[in-house]
């Protein structure tokens, strides 16, 4: 009997028991190896991992995560993402995924860099989850989409630390430390313009910091708020500060958007139930803590 392959003992580690969730794992192992292939290339000497995907695949973070956010550790408005992108498919292939990896067109002025992983869903399922075709609610066109997306224009302040993945072969990306990455997170949700959309995931991620006494690191956050414009006072960003600009932001949210917006990423959906402003506020009043960075 042949040995399994690495790809199929990180699938069947998901116990799928959807189409849905088999999307999802299929998706992460595909971050994973672009993880791979970025190191390869080196480009983890000049950037970073943050957001939620880096908060899923190294903390454990108990949603998915679409896309894969980076940072630069210092300003270079010349950099070029397209440098990287060969050893991502190429490394994509050498695990029997046929993906196209392109850079994104820019059609505004933005220090963000981007590109777009793509390949068909259910071929690739087919290949590591043992399923034939037809299967219901998997169009054979369908495409499976991972956005990469790094800032060219980082602030400062952050703190950084090297991870380390086992599968499908031992790899170590740097990234935000957690203080950091909960900066990170919160000027995503008192900053990010939602439209009619709320996005509850900044919510849940939120919470997770909180519940694993993570404190922020207030000098970068700062530094975000004020390149954003969302921070223009003359003196420094406190915790007493930080707590009224939160308050402001869980009153103007609607929770029963942001609960809509978690649900798909959520196997358990009952973590949403308290979900309002009375309890956002109770529990930053009692968990929230700082560091200077």
């Amino acid at each position: 009997m042949s040995a399994q392959s690495p790809i199929q003992t990180m699938f069947d580690r998901y116990q799928c028991k959807n189409n849905e969730e088999r999307r999802d794992a299929l998706k992460e192992i595909i971050q994973e190896i672009t993880l791979i292939g970025l190191g390869r290339a080196g480009f983890f000497s000049r950037a970073a991992f943050y957001g939620g995907t880096a908060m899923r695949i190294f903390h454990s973070l108990e949603r998915f995560s679409e896309d894969l956010d980076f940072s630069l550790d210092a300003p270079d408005h010349d950099f070029d993402l397209s440098i990287y992108l060969p050893f991502v498919r190429d490394e994509l292939a050498s695990w029997g995924f046929k993906m196209s990896v392109d850079p994104r067109m820019k059609f505004h002025e933005s220090s963000v860099r981007s590109a777009f992983i793509k390949g068909g869903t259910l071929i690739h399922l087919m290949k590591i989850a043992s399923i034939q075709p037809p299967v219901s609610g998997v169009p054979p066109n369908e495409l499976l989409k991972v956005k990469l997306e790094i800032d060219t224009d980082p602030p400062e302040g952050v703190g950084y630390e090297i991870k380390y993945g086992l599968s499908p072969i031992p790899y170590s990306v740097r990234l935000y430390d957690t203080p950091s990455l909960f900066a990170g997170k919160l000027h995503a949700l008192l900053s990010r313009s939602w439209k009619n959309r709320v996005k509850g995931r900044d919510f849940f991620d939120y919470l997770w910091f909180l519940d694993h006494k993570v404190p922020v690191n207030l000098r970068h956050l700062e530094a975000r708020l004020r390149q954003s414009g969302n921070w223009t006072a003359l003196e420094a960003l406190s915790l007493n500060e930080l707590l009224r600009i939160l308050y402001d932001r869980f009153s103007a949210t609607d929770f029963s958007q942001a609960k809509a917006d978690a649900t798909p990423f959520l196997k358990d959906t009952r973590v949403l139930d308290l979900w309002s402003v009375e309890f956002f506020m109770s529990i930053s009043r009692e968990r929230l803590t700082v560091i200077s960075g």
